[in-house]
Formats: C-alpha cells, sequence, structure tokens
C-alpha cells in the first residue's frame, strides 16, 4: 500500500527543486521538465540556473543561499504570485566535507548544519502556509544513507542527513491529513560534485540521471522513502539492525578504519 498519492502525471505541475545547480537536483530538474512539469529552480549560482534555463523553455531561475532565511521566502513567494500554487517541493541543496573527530572542525561541522538542516527549515517555513492553505502538494527531502547510522568520514555530514531523515517522519505524520504528501530521498553513492571529494572507491556509483529516474519512480508509485541502488543500501538497512558491537566491528572491517 502506498504512503503517499502516487504522482505519475508530471504535466502543468508545478515544482519547486532547492539545490538544482548540478548533481542530482539538475538531473530530477531536467527529467521533470521533459515531462511536462513547471520547472522552478534554486541554488546559489546564478550562472548554472540561467544556463538550465536556457536549455529547458518556461523554467524559472530563483538564485538564492539557503542560509539567508528573507531570500528564501521572497524566493517562494515569488513562485506562488506567479504560479499561484505549489505541486512539489524538492530539497536537495546540500553541504559534504568529509570529516573525521581526529580533525575535527567546528566551523566547517557548523556550515554543515546551517545548509543541510537549517536551510530545509528555511524551505519549509517559505511553503509549508501555502500547501496546508491549498491542502494539497509534496515535500521531498534529499537526505542520504549516511544518515542511517554513523560511518568514517562523516562527523558533520552524517548527522545533518539523519536530520533530515527523522524532519521527514515527523512531517508525515503532521501533513498526511491535510492532504501533503511527503517523502525522504536517501541516495547512496552519486557521482556529484560532493562525492568527488571522497577519496575511496565508492560501491555501486550511480550518475545523476539514474538517480533522476530512480526517485521519480519513488514517486510514480507513492513511497515515503525512496533509497537507490538497493544492491547497496539494502544492505546498510540490514545493517542497521544489528547491536553497535557487531555494527562498529562490520563498519571497522568494511572500511578499514
Amino acid at each position: 500500500m502506498s504512503l503517499n498519492p502516487p504522482i505519475r502525471d508530471w504535466r502543468g505541475q508545478v515544482v519547486w527543486l532547492v539545490g538544482a545547480s548540478s548533481g542530482i537536483g539538475q538531473a530530477i530538474a531536467h527529467a521533470l521538465h521533459e515531462q511536462g512539469a513547471k520547472v522552478r529552480v534554486s541554488a546559489r549560482s546564478a550562472s548554472a540556473l540561467d544556463a538550465f534555463c536556457a536549455l529547458h523553455p518556461g523554467s524559472m531561475a530563483l538564485p538564492l543561499d539557503v542560509t539567508d532565511r528573507q531570500q528564501v521566502r521572497e524566493a517562494g513567494e515569488c513562485i506562488l504570485q506567479a504560479d499561484g500554487r505549489l505541486d512539489l517541493l524538492l530539497y536537495c541543496a546540500a553541504y559534504y566535507h568529509p570529516m573525521r573527530a581526529t580533525n575535527f572542525d567546528l566551523s566547517d561541522a557548523l556550515r554543515h548544519q546551517r545548509v543541510n538542516v537549517e536551510g530545509a527549515l528555511h524551505v519549509l517555513d517559505a511553503v509549508m502556509p501555502a500547501m496546508l492553505r491549498q491542502q494539497h502538494g509534496h515535500i521531498s527531502l534529499v537526505a542520504s544513507v549516511a544518515g542511517y547510522r554513523g560511518l568514517p568520514q562523516s562527523l558533520a555530514y552524517g548527522p545533518t542527513k539523519a536530520s533530515l531523515q527523522h524532519l521527514a517522519d515527523t512531517l508525515y505524520l503532521d501533513l498526511h491529513d491535510q492532504g501533503i504528501g511527503v517523502s525522504v530521498i536517501n541516495p547512496g553513492f552519486v557521482s556529484t560534485p560532493l562525492t568527488q571529494k571522497n577519496d575511496f572507491e565508492m560501491p555501486a556509483l550511480l550518475t545523476p540521471a539514474q538517480a533522476a529516474e530512480a526517485t521519480l519512480d519513488g514517486w510514480a508509485h507513492g513511497r515515503y522513502e525512496i533509497h537507490f541502488p538497493k544492491r547497496f543500501t539494502l544492505w546498510l538497512k540490514l545493517l542497521q539492525l544489528l547491536p553497535h558491537r557487531l555494527y562498529f566491528s562490520a563498519v571497522r572491517r568494511a572500511t578499514g578504519v
């Protein structure tokens, strides 16, 4: 049984993708435009957004910094004034820098929090009242399998993605009866500017286009959690079930830490 109303027909749907200048967000924006959605894209890079809009007629660029509450609110108001409604919000803005406790950097750790968590809250603040008024819409947050349990190199990043998973759970409980769908997307490794910072071999690596295809398939089936690729993520889900002693031992063996 689907936890959300399936979304299969994107023609005329107003979608706002925050964090769409590259990687997964840009690939999903492209896929939705191909299927007839009215695509509105946001990110810090105005030039990247303009380049996207030049190739995708009818789309709209709204450059912003997700850590700036006022910029986010103004962008949301612009969409609602221009289109009269919002059918889908996708939050995929993210900051990632590998970090371990042995090289802890407080400023960098807080940067993860500001972009990955506070940015999501800023966007929710901008659009959730309108969705509640219209009793319709869908909110989708891009988290990560790094949020399932603690992993090496993920001291700052992992907790922020766990926060988004928890946030999505609570949003679903609060908004389902209001006619608003909620989903959380937990990708494995996808070839993006963020993952290029990793200095290890990434198993089951996907392209952004493959990640976009998996995401749209999840929405089409009304899934709450959309995770991919399953040949990788299902193993991580099994690891979640292990007691701490066995989990820590398994991670150490797998990663060599």
